[in-house]
């Protein structure tokens, strides 16, 4: 092989890794989860199923997480007016943190006639890392208070997690237990999806700048030989 088609195959090999560093590693998993839920009416117990769909986006020094019920549970003996039901829950933490962050949400915008699937609205919090690693975010219990009456739904089949980020905590911390869910101080390093593409587009940068190199120091002994 010449000189020349040598040199060039270095930095085409050195481009082919960087670029294969940046379509590796993604920092977030989201999956739709059925949930069977048992919930503790005032009129009795009462079972449904809805698949929760979790997300999370970079906001601030934490996440926006927002969960999403797909179909409706529980029901209402009488129709509820509009305004009359206000939904809350709770997600587990899981992997490299531990606790619980609280969502909330709107009140019905419609009525929710009688004996009917009652339709969560999203539901919404913030999370802010306390570890550093893979959290996982997993539905936890669903309460929902209507015309002075509560209803706590349960899950009782163990679901999975719904989502998944790779995060980092405020000062790279990676031990000791914490409960998570309501904002804490200091500035949090971006850790983002957005964030995790820059940081291995500059390792991928890093690899061509070692090929670009190794063509500088053939390419000067090269010189030499020839001198």
């Amino acid at each position: 092989m010449s000189y020349h088609k040598r040199t060039a195959a270095l930095a085409s090999a050195a481009a082919l890794a960087g670029s294969a560093v940046l379509m590796t590693a993604p920092a977030a998993r989201a999956d739709v989860v059925d949930v069977n839920y048992r919930c503790q009416t005032p009129i009795g117990v009462k079972s449904a199923v809805s698949p929760i769909d979790i997300k999370g986006v970079r906001s601030g020094s934490g996440y926006r997480i927002t969960m999403s019920w797909q179909k409706g549970v529980s029901s209402s003996p009488v129709e509820l007016g509009k305004g009359a039901m206000n939904p809350s829950a709770t997600i587990k933490l899981g992997g490299a943190d531990s606790g619980t962050v609280s969502v909330t949400g709107p009140a019905n915008q419609t009525a929710i006639p009688a004996n009917t699937p009652i339709k969560i609205n999203d539901l919404s919090g913030t999370y802010t890392p306390q570890k550093t690693g893979k959290v996982t975010f997993t539905a936890g219990v669903l309460t929902i208070k209507a015309l002075g009456t509560t209803t706590t739904c349960t899950p009782t089949n163990s679901p999975g997690p719904s989502l998944s980020l790779d995060v980092t905590a405020a000062g790279g911390g990676s031990s000791g237990s914490t409960q998570s869910g309501t904002d804490s101080g200091g500035q949090l390093p971006k850790t983002g999806p957005e964030d995790s593409v820059v940081a291995l587009g500059t390792l991928g940068g890093t690899v061509l700048l070692a090929g670009a190199a190794g063509v500088l120091w053939l390419t000067r002994r090269h010189q030499t030989v020839r001198r």
